[in-house]
């Protein structure tokens, strides 16, 4: 079986003042024009829908001088954590009912927002390295296309059905490494069956989308294939580059057709939503937002491409729809545009314009010269009315071989060549262009975002940076902000706030989502402790001296607290239900005899003279009644016809009046017979065995009776106090299998004395122990039907499967009882709650806040992240019940409901103790005096470990003074030094100079290792008294008696120093 992969808990504490938006930058946007609706994905895995409360189907684009009007505000509608890391690109599928994700969390996931199950993301589909960009072909198709680092292309089914088609791209060039290595997909477009894919090899590849062959490779562009887009009928395609071009490819003829230089920086996003591609945006890494229209032209860069906005950065995305368009950049707002209406537009240039060419490219121009082109303008539109005239300040040049105005060159703008001598006009691109929208309609505010994060000494404390450069402290524990430090250096804040506890790493935290993500581990978890008078806990909570608290056991208890709750729930009807079960069943006859008795003369289990238990099988009942019959011990029954029972409980009385055996009865010491000499081996076939049988085997008409378990075996039953305490005094371990006739068996009950089996081929398995004893009057379920799942659902079985056999243990106590066998006197039924979490007294009341956002995760390392299985938060996982049972792992769910944590060995520090210049003795007179503790034992610890060695003990007889000073309060501790601290004292050893520190009383052996000693080996440490009292040494032992200790073991010295 493989293993299982690692799994493990994050929680992600909820930003103050959290109204909604995104945290970092903003890489994908979809609109969905039929509902008004703008979807948004950005660098914190969260997707915002956002009411936009405009009409977008029936508003035509506004005119470039129209009148600012007071502008539409947009709201959160609706807001989802998709993602644990950043979202790269979102879009639209299914008629805009799903909304398809790709994340660097290397999933792709679609989200129903409009759905009535309110589900979160369901993941599609998994990629191998971060996932770049997506495509859907159509808005009724039912498939996404996405693409990724990892240097592949996937076809995922949107019902979930899995993947429909993969593309290794880094493979089309099978002989070229580096081929290979480029193949990286950065942008991606679909029809139903073309694919376009482009990336930093500078190459575009066309394939078939229903085979996945390549079709053709278009060659070109000179650096990284930033988008792609392609038309409707699949005959052109449109692809955007770092090399500063725009380029339009024909697949038909298999090469470029036209290279737009509008852009004067990388271009990083394209958008139309033409058919053929005949108006389309375009953005740029300087954040220039152009709309270029080619309609009403023969030539595809005769058409006119206008600056619509300029952002302050570079924009990542756009998308457009009815007269807006909305841009994506670095930062977590997103700004709204107007459009500008270009259909039917003209170019509106003044008289001083130059009729010349401005490129030395001899191509046909749209016009031949401005006299012709001003004529042009003048004309009507074929509906009759005047062309729209746009200013020729806000027209780019769409490209080097088209006709573009220059201004006529006036003594002003004259310059002087430095080639020739010779004057020349002023080249047109020194006209400073300026954009049609000078400000944005209307901001979408996002949030401050954290970028930046230090974790404190104490393991409880995070500091962070936002994007506004506010510095903030964080309570892992409690969930929440503690202060904030305003707009200041993050190291400076830093060194204010560090303390010199030493705590160990029990988790992990990350920002890169724009959050404070603690990430918990199952090796790591449980690792840290902090003494209780060290934490900040309410004044009400009362600790023990000394006690400790794990921080990981803490935290975890009160963030699925509302799970514990329910899970305490469900346990209380299950065990209702179970003890209603079993009374039903005993009361099925109300006139059922309880007993029937067993004639001594017929069955004797011990007495060859009279019982021949030379066979296994089940004798049968005679006419005359003198057949062998088997006894069964713990229901006293005689099995005469096994077909005749059909319960355990229910007995049928026959003409023969049986009664009990003798070891039924009183005890007496049992004699040799056949059974005595049948191998361990045979055990399962012993007689005389507890009534761990199922029910069904017992009664069922016909049936062949399975071989019993040893007696012994029955007395295990450890689920509840009740089941262990009633079958500990029974003769089944003492009185009828001593150590005389032990047998080689293996009895459960000698566990609790230290007894082993040597048999190991013949000791029943644990499981199967159990499954026989689930079996109930009704059931047929065999040792092979308890399958216990390995997950948080597999702790809630095993306890449920524990309250079956303690029920059954009662029931069958109850019944020998009732038989007249001898044992305790039972009590009433009952099933004690086996659900046992963390108390108060050992895990303080915490509150976190109820929007705590908690996941469960697993590795994938074929994939080179991690997976999320479930997504909750604080206030939901009672509700998310069911769903968290089948995701969570069962360390999570054997801590929450039993309490019980991984077992680890205890880290331990060595270190060495010696008397401070000889001041005083030793600790040990053979100067052993070297000790191992664990790592958290505190100062005073040690104090009083050196005071029980060098001070004479008190007599016995006199009471402890309350007055007496304690030992740290008379001795103190001192550190040496591996590492010049910045306050030492030194101290001088002949010509050895030793720095060293004062060791406060609080402070652990860890923290002086990091802190005060600061490297390899032991640590080395001197007491000494502060002259508050004085020392009575203990005295020497004279060396002529060998009286001195021995050498101390260092687990026993670490001993001695924890005490």
């Amino acid at each position: 079986m493989a293993r299982k992969a690692r799994q493990r808990i994050s929680y992600v504490l909820p930003l103050a003042k959290s109204t909604g938006g995104h945290r970092l930058g903003v890489n994908g946007l979809a609109v969905d024009s039929d509902n008004s609706i703008l979807y948004s994905g950005g660098r914190d895995g969260v997707i915002c829908a956002w009411d936009l409360h405009l009409d977008l189907k029936h508003t035509p684009a506004p005119e470039h001088d129209e009148k600012p009007v007071a502008p539409t505000a947009t709201t959160v509608r609706q807001q989802v954590q998709a993602h644990t890391h950043w979202i790269n690109d979102i879009a639209l599928a299914q008629s805009n009912r799903a909304l398809v994700s790709a994340s660097s969390d290397i999933t792709v996931k679609v989200w129903r927002p409009a759905a009535t199950d309110r589900l979160p993301p369901q993941s599609i589909g998994l990629h191998s390295d971060y996932v770049k960009t997506l495509a859907v072909p159509s808005p009724s198709s039912d498939w996404v296309a996405s693409g990724g680092l990892d240097r592949k292309i996937c076809l995922w089914d949107l019902s979930g059905a899995g993947q429909k088609l993969c593309i290794a791209v880094g493979d089309d060039e099978a002989g070229s490494l580096s081929s290979r290595e480029k193949g990286s997909v950065y942008a991606l477009a679909a029809t139903e069956n073309v694919l376009a894919s482009g990336g930093p090899e500078s190459t575009v590849r066309v394939w078939d989308a229903r085979t996945g062959k390549r079709i053709t490779k278009l060659v070109g562009h000179t650096d990284n294939i930033r988008d792609v887009l392609v038309s409707q009928d699949g005959s052109t395609i449109m692809t955007a580059s770092s090399d500063r071009t725009v380029k339009v490819w024909s697949t038909v003829a298999g090469r470029c057709m036209y290279t737009l230089t509008m852009h004067d920086a990388s271009v990083w996003s394209l958008y139309s939503t033409d058919p053929d591609l005949s108006v389309f945006y375009s953005s740029d890494k300087s954040g220039l937002v152009a709309k270029t229209d080619t309609r009403d032209v023969m030539e595809l860069d005769e058409g006119i491409s206008v600056a619509v906005a300029q952002e302050h950065e570079g924009v990542h995305k756009l998308v457009a729809a009815g007269g807006y368009i909305w841009t994506a950049t670095s930062r977590p707002s997103i700004n709204r545009w107007k459009d500008v209406n270009t259909e039917h537009a003209e170019i509106d240039w003044p008289e001083s314009y130059n009729p010349h060419r401005s490129s030395a490219a001899m191509t046909t121009p749209r016009y031949p010269n401005a006299s012709n082109a001003r004529e042009a303008q003048n004309q009507p539109q074929t509906n009759g009315g005047a062309k729209r005239k746009l200013p020729l300040k806000h027209m780019l040049r769409l490209s080097n071989t088209a006709y573009f105005p220059a201004p006529a060159a006036t003594d002003g703008e004259q310059r002087q060549s430095t080639v020739d001598g010779k004057k020349e006009a002023i080249s047109p691109e020194t006209v400073p262009m300026q954009p049609v929208r000078a400000q944005a309609d209307y901001a979408v505010e996002g949030q401050n975002g954290l970028i930046k994060h230090v974790m404190l000494n104490d393991r409880k404390r995070v500091l962070t940076l936002d994007t506004a450069g506010e510095v903030m402290m964080w309570d892992l524990l409690k969930c929440v902000p503690i202060r904030s430090y305003g707009k200041r250096h993050l190291e400076d804040v830093q060194r204010e706030v560090t303390t010199a506890t030493t705590v160990a790493n029990w988790c992990t935290v990350d920002t890169r989502t724009g959050s404070v993500a603690v990430i918990l581990e199952e090796n790591t978890c449980f690792d840290a402790e902090m003494y209780a008078d060290e934490l900040d806990l309410d004044e009400d909570f009362e600790y023990r001296e000394d006690q400790r608290i794990n921080l990981g056991k803490w935290v975890l208890r009160y963030l699925f607290s509302n799970l514990i709750t329910e899970e305490i729930r469900r346990d209380q009807a299950f065990r209702k239900q179970l003890l209603a079960t079993k009374e039903s069943q005993r009361l099925q006859r109300e006139n059922a005899p309880t007993s029937i008795q067993l004639p001594p003369q017929q069955t004797n289990g011990w007495h060859t003279a009279t019982a021949d238990l030379s066979t296994d099988t089940t004798p049968r009942a005679s006419a005359n009644g003198m057949a062998r019959t088997a006894a069964t011990p713990g229901f006293s029954i005689g099995l005469a016809s096994p077909a005749l029972f059909t319960s355990p409980t229910k007995t049928v009385t026959s003409g023969h009046i049986l009664t009990p055996t003798a070891e039924e009865g009183a005890p007496m010491t049992p004699q040799q017979t056949v059974a005595q000499t049948r191998q361990s081996t045979d055990r399962n076939s012993d007689y005389f065995s507890a009534s761990r049988q199922s029910s069904s085997e017992i009664s069922s008409p016909g049936g062949v009776l399975k071989p019993p378990t040893t007696p012994g075996e029955a007395a295990e039953e450890p689920t509840t106090p009740l089941g262990e305490g009633a079958f500990k005094d029974t003769p089944s371990k003492s009185g009828l299998f001593g150590k005389k006739f032990g047998m080689g068996m293996a009895f459960s009950g000698m566990k609790k004395i230290g007894r082993t089996t040597t048999n190991e081929a013949a000791k029943p398995a644990v499981v199967e122990e159990k499954a026989e004893t689930e079996s109930d009057a009704t059931s047929s379920k065999t040792s092979n039907s308890r399958v216990v799942e390995d997950n948080l659902l597999g702790t809630v079985q095993k306890i449920r499967y524990a309250y079956e056999d303690s029920l059954q243990a009662q029931i069958q106590n109850q019944q020998a009882h009732e038989n007249g066998l001898p044992g305790p006197q039972p009590g009433p039924i009952d099933i004690p709650s086996a659900i046992t979490p963390s108390l108060p007294a050992d895990t303080p009341v915490l509150e976190p806040p109820l929007n705590t956002t908690i996941l469960i995760q697993e590795d994938r390392p074929e994939a080179g992240g991690v997976a999320d299985l479930f997504e909750g938060t604080v206030g939901t996982l009672g509700e998310q019940c069911d769903t968290l049972e089948k995701a969570a792992p069962m360390w999570l769910g054997e801590f929450l409901l039993k309490n019980q944590a991984p077992a680890k060995d205890v880290v331990k520090i060595s270190f060495v103790l010696e008397p401070w210049q000889n001041s005083l003795p030793s600790i040990a007179s053979d100067m052993n005096n070297r000790l191992n503790a664990n790592r958290m034992l505190r100062a005073k610890k040690i104090l009083a470990y050196v005071a029980e060695r060098i001070e004479p003990a008190q007599p016995e007889d006199k009471g402890q003074d309350p007055d007496a000073l304690k030992p740290e309060e008379y001795l103190e501790l001192w550190c040496q030094n591996q590492v010049r601290s910045s306050f030492p004292v030194i101290a001088v050893f002949g010509s050895l100079l030793i720095f060293t520190q004062m060791v406060p009383p609080s402070m652990t052996l860890a923290t002086m290792r990091s802190q005060l000693w600061r490297g390899g080996g032991d640590v080395v440490l001197y007491y000494k008294a502060n002259g508050r009292k004085e020392i009575l040494h203990a005295p020497q032992q004279p060396s002529a008696i060998p009286l001195a200790p021995k050498p101390m073991p260092t687990a026993t010295a670490g001993a001695a120093a924890t005490g």
